[in-house]
This record gives structure tokens, sequence and C-alpha cells, in this order.
């Protein structure tokens, strides 16, 4: 009968809790940014606009099509001139046959440009295996053609040209055959971005002033191999724009959008796990300290004072340049130093209820120590600490940015402090590369207040005097 009756107070227990939850709008706003949260960690894989960022982020190579400290893409709602945005081109044909045993190929891009200013450059993939002669040609909307590149290729693997370095004497070509001598003669071949002169219209000053050429650029490339066991697959170009991603790129050509998606499943890790785990320990250490009093109590008590008086963060900076920088030794270390939180709290919470009746009661039946604290005193304490862990949670990620930011952070994960270290590296403020700065700072403090809006609507409806405060 007594579990009969247990199940639906339990039941109904949850229902009020959740019915004072949903009248606190600053816990209801907490809760929603950690849904979305966990969402996103969840479905990281569709969202990120590269797909092995988290495992490649110090990867030079892999963003090597990207443009340098490049603005994010919705600047350019801002912007009466529209900045070019990186984009992929896929080929519109690709046609492969064999004449005399050996492999001919033809690929066709084609790409509507509608900007205002140019882009940083223009790149070709290939995936190929053996030895291959090469032309890529661009015929653009005024019907002007101009041979980007002629030559040979032996590769096994990808083969990548760059418009803006092995185009540029060409795109010159262009310009000197194309303006009188005297302009011709006064081209500064280092400082012009072929660029320019590509996506310009024809005219004598189309090295200097950028009057966009807008219309269909058609590309060409043409080859064949000199065996008949060779493959060719994969083409795709990139236009590399001024603008890239929703949140831009770094120094590096890093997209930071995948960054920031990357580091937040960390800082939730950090911040649950680290949070969790400290306030279990510091529950338990407050209700084993008051249960036996006396000489244990004091002298965990002084154990206590002794934490409490340890510098936090210097420790931290300190243990961390002793030992190598890892995500698991910093969620060790601030667990060490964060578990006295909610000590002195339950301690004294403790203290009253084990001089209850039912308490004497269960000694006097026979029952144990460790019977009493973890059958009838942990129970009634640990929803109390709830609102404790909900709080510790926004400490914990700022300690490990803190650290991160420092250079003792863990470099083989993606996390924010790991972009705002590298960001104060690379002199983003100097550098006026706001949109490496703010956003991974913006994401630590809403994430930080979701869990502190959590915490504070917990402890109003596990400490009902508190809610007239």
């Amino acid at each position: 009968m007594e579990n009969k009756k247990t199940n639906p107070q339990k039941q109904n227990l949850i229902i009020d809790f959740f019915n004072e939850f949903k009248k606190d709008k600053t816990g209801m706003i907490g809760l929603s940014i950690l849904i979305i949260s966990i969402l996103i960690s969840l479905f990281e894989p569709l969202i990120l606009t590269y797909k092995e960022a988290p495992k490649r982020w110090r990867d030079i190579n892999y963003w090597q099509d990207n443009p340098t400290s490049a603005p994010p893409i919705w600047l350019n709602l801002f912007q009466k001139e529209k900045a070019s945005i990186t984009a992929n081109i896929e080929a519109i044909s690709f046609e492969t046959n064999y004449i005399d045993n050996q492999l001919n190929y033809k690929i066709l891009f084609e790409y509507d440009y509608n900007f205002d200013k140019p882009p940083v450059d223009l790149i070709f993939h290939l995936n190929i295996k053996g030895n291959t002669g090469l032309i890529w040609k661009v015929i653009r909307p005024d019907k002007e053609s101009i041979i980007l590149y002629d030559g040979l290729y032996n590769a096994y693997g990808n083969l990548r040209i760059s418009a803006f370095n092995d185009s540029k004497n060409r795109i010159f070509r262009f310009y000197r055959e194309s303006v009188p001598k005297f302009l011709a003669r006064q081209l500064d071949t280092i400082t012009t971005n072929p660029m320019t002169i590509l996506f310009n219209t024809k005219k004598n000053d189309m090295a200097e002033n950028f009057l966009s050429l807008k219309g269909i650029y058609r590309f060409e490339i043409t080859g064949k191999f000199s065996d008949s066991n060779s493959e060719v697959d994969n083409p795709y170009m990139v236009l590399v724009g001024s603008m890239s991603g929703l949140m831009g790129t770094d120094n590096m050509k890093r997209d930071i959008f995948s960054g920031l998606i990357s580091g937040l499943k960390w800082a939730l890790f950090i911040g649950i796990a680290t949070s969790f785990i400290a306030v279990i320990i510091g529950v338990m250490y407050g209700i084993i300290s008051a249960y036996f009093g006396g000489f244990v109590d004091g002298f965990m008590q002084f154990i206590y004072q002794i934490f409490i008086g340890i510098p936090v963060l210097p420790v931290m900076i300190v243990m961390s340049a002793i030992f190598k920088p890892s995500i698991w030794t910093m969620i060790a270390m601030m667990i060490l130093f964060s578990w006295t939180g909610s000590v002195m709290t339950v301690r004294s919470m403790a203290m009253q209820l084990k001089e209850e009746t039912y308490i004497e009661a269960a000694r006097t039946i026979g029952a144990g120590h460790f019977r009493i604290i973890f059958n009838h005193l942990t129970p009634l304490l640990l929803p109390f600490s709830f609102a404790s862990m909900a709080l510790a949670v926004p400490s914990a990620i700022v300690y490990e940015s803190s650290l991160s930011l420092l250079g003792f952070g863990d470099a083989t994960i993606v996390t924010w402090g790991q972009i705002l270290h590298d960001a104060m590296k690379g002199s983003a403020v100097l550098s006026g590369l706001w949109w490496w700065i703010i956003p991974p700072g913006i994401l630590i403090a809403v994430l930080g207040m979701s869990f502190a809006f959590l915490g504070f609507a917990l402890d109003k409806i596990l400490h009902p005097k508190l809610r007239n405060r």
C-alpha cells in the first residue's frame, strides 16, 4: 500500500515543481537556451559548414581555400556595394573519352558573378592519377577569353590551381594587350590583385579602379593523359570572396562559425561534468562532516578551510604549466578546487536533520552510519544541490576559457577559450577583426547566463523563503 501511495505522491511533487518552474520567466529563458544548446550539439554534423573542422582545426591545408581574415557575409546587408562571397562552383558538364588509347577530359563551369567588389582568388580542384596536360580557360560576359593555365601536371591525388598564384602572369598579359602601351608599362605587378583585372570591365584603368563586370563567367578545362591507366574525377572550383561564412574567418583562414559550433559541446561538457561531480563531492562531504561531528567534523572543516583559502586560478595556471595541457586534467583540477562551494550550506542543513526523530529511530533499530547517510540524509539534501550545480556551471566554463586564453588549454580540441587565445595571438583587436573576438565572448556569457538563470529559479522553488527576496 505504501508503494502505491508513494508513486502518485512523487508524480504530484514533480508536477508541482514544473508548474512552479514555468512561472519563473528567467528560469524558462535559461532552460530554453540550454535546450537549444544541447540540440545544436547533437546535430553538430548537420550544422557545421566544414564537417571535419573539429578534427582538423589546426590543419592549415584544410582551410587553404578560404580568404584570410574575411568578415561575415551578412555584413553585405548593410553595404551599398556588395562584396564577393566565397562559394563552391560545381561542374555543369564533365566528359571523358579515350582517343588513341589516351584519356581525354573536358569540364565546364558557369558562375553568375553579381558583386561590386572583386574576389580574392579563384581556385580549381581536380583529383587525378597520372601525367596530364591541362588548359584552363575563362570566357567573360563580354566574350573576352583568357587562358588561365596551360601546362603539365604529374600528380596522384588533388590537383590545385590558384588563379592568384598560377595565372597571375597570364592575366597581366591580358591587361597589357587591352590598354595603351604607356599604361601597360605602369602596371605594378606586385601590388595589383589579378582578380581586379579578371572580373573588371575592360577599360584603360581596370588595374586600379574596379567596375564590376557582372554576368555569366564560363570556365573550360580540357586535358589529356599520356597513358590509359590514368584517372580523373571530382572537379570543382572555389570563388574565394572577400567575405566568407556566417562568422567570417581568422588570420589562418579558419571558419569561425565552425569553431563556435565545435566548441559548444565542450563548453557544455566541461561545465556540467565539473559542476555535477564537484557538487556531489561537496554535498557528501558536508553530510559526513555534520553527521559524525566531533573530531571528524573538526578535521574535515580544517581541510575545508585550507581549500577555500587557495587562490584557484593562479594554482591552476601553475599546474597547467607543469602537467601536459589536457581537457581531462583541466576538469580534474576544477573539481579539486570547486567542491567546497556547497559544503557549509549542506552541513548546516544536515546538522538539523540528524537530530530528527526518524534518524534516532533508525539508529535505535540498528541502522549503520552509511545506511543512515545514504538512505535518509542524502535523498533529502541532494535536491537542494541542483541549484548549486546550475550556478557552478558558469564558473567552470569561465575557468576553462581563462586557462585557454592564457595558453594553458588543450590544443587538441576546439573550445571558445582556444578561439579567444588565437585571437589574442593574432592581434585581432589591433587588426579590427571584431568577429573573431565578440562571438565567442558573447556565447560564453549567454551559456553561463542560462545556467545562472536556471540556478536562481531552482533556488527560489527549493528554498521558498527566497521567493520574496
